[in-house]
């Protein structure tokens, strides 16, 4: 397979690179973090035509067995080393099953068991990838570290990447800031139908693998049957906001999330009914009719545990943000006191959800975020309806 300068093939995927350049790279040792799927395959393959010295490193986060006595991510090394042969990289791979338990799972669990709902994922970019994976990767002479993320670098800072629909900024905001400037981001200027062209121009084993999804590293399963083998749960009641009244049975308060609609096996007439609220002391998960009931709704909230991506923000500033993956950023004003920042919408936010992030963006810009501590009063609590120019997006 030809690895030689080929500008103009460089140039139609987005990359201006000349040949002094080209050169210059070849002095220069990336470490890929190869998952098995075809983003970090694609990475790998747009390090080695720039020229870098490329080595491919998979991690096994997770040891589990399936019942035929296979394991998942042997699956996933066999891909990366089809991949890796195929670009004449050299591979290894790298245990860290203990760093993730301790690291993210631990801390997982104990929020689950408290009634929350966390995002591991953020965990995972945070205390794996882009912690103990990037201290490997200097330890085995990278001078860079790239990722199949779709994000972009600006100066070092971090930039959202130019598929929006794929962009994984939000996941990002808790790395430090110094990495950064050891990292690439080979896929970030490109949209994944291009990613998945290159990958078939070039016959990577990857090119039509399913994109994974699930919690990071753990995979796809029915999660309430795996959160039930590491937290012990109480059957309790569903709470009517209207009257007080039970109106069905949960099987534990941990298995619910607020705005939820699914799986609670409560019926009846009028429209659906929807998580608003745990009581976690009385055991309770307090249900209401309607995705757009008043007290799903909310003006603001505290967010601790902040980590910022530019120069920390002092007094009161105008950005957008969002607090789940999938929303769009909603314009805000933040307050910065002490440790904590003090956020306001300008429309009011559904389902705003406590131990969750909220990630704040100036323009393309992600600058940082934090772990949402207090929501502000819901409209049902104010005793108030909704605002008739409500547009929310969730």
């Amino acid at each position: 397979m030809d690895f030689s300068y080929q500008p103009e093939l460089l140039k139609e995927y987005g990359i201006n690179l000349t040949h002094e350049e080209f050169l210059a790279n070849g002095q220069k040792t990336v470490v890929v973090g190869m998952s098995g799927g075809v983003d970090s395959s694609v990475s790998a393959l747009i390090v080695k035509l720039q020229g870098y010295k490329v080595l491919g490193l998979f991690m096994k986060n997770w040891d589990e067995t399936n019942p035929d006595g296979t394991c998942p991510a042997d699956f996933d090394y066999q891909d990366v080393i089809k991949v890796c042969e195929k670009l004449d990289v050299p591979y290894y791979s790298v245990n860290f099953v203990q760093e993730y338990w301790d690291g993210v799972f631990s801390e997982f669990l104990n929020d689950y068991r408290k009634g929350h709902t966390p995002n591991p994922d953020i965990l995972c970019n945070r205390e794996i990838k882009f912690k103990v994976f990037y201290q490997r990767a200097k330890l085995l002479g990278a001078d860079y570290l790239a990722t199949g993320h779709y994000c972009q670098l600006e100066n070092g800072e971090l930039k959202k990447g130019a598929d929006l629909n794929k962009d994984q900024t939000y996941f990002l905001y808790a790395v430090q800031k110094e990495v950064f400037k050891d990292v690439l981001f080979p896929i970030g200027h490109l949209p994944k139908p291009k990613v998945r062209e290159l990958a078939t121009m070039f016959d990577l084993a990857t090119s039509a693998k399913k994109d994974s999804t699930g919690i990071c590293f753990i995979g796809e399963r029915n999660f309430k049957n795996f959160l039930s083998q590491y937290i012990e749960s109480t059957k309790g009641n569903f709470i009517d906001i209207k009257n007080g009244k039970v109106v069905g049975q949960h099987d534990g308060t941990c298995f619910y999330t607020l705005g939820q609609r699914k799986g609670m096996g409560v019926g009846g007439p009028g429209e659906p009914w929807f998580v608003v609220a745990k009581n976690f002391e009385k055991n309770e998960v307090i249900l209401a009719q309607g995705q757009d009931h008043p007290a799903l709704y909310a003006d603001g909230l505290t967010a601790v545990e902040l980590n910022w991506l530019t120069n920390a923000p002092e007094g009161t500033f105008k950005c957008k943000a969002k607090v789940r993956y999938r929303q769009p950023e909603q314009p805000c004003t933040v307050t910065v006191e002490n440790n904590s920042v003090k956020v306001v919408f300008d429309e009011p936010q559904r389902a705003m959800t406590p131990r969750q992030s909220i990630v704040f963006y100036q323009g393309e810009m992600c600058i940082g975020g934090g772990i949402i501590n207090e929501i502000s009063p819901n409209y049902h609590e104010l005793g108030q309806g909704l605002p008739e120019f409500l547009s929310v997006k969730v």
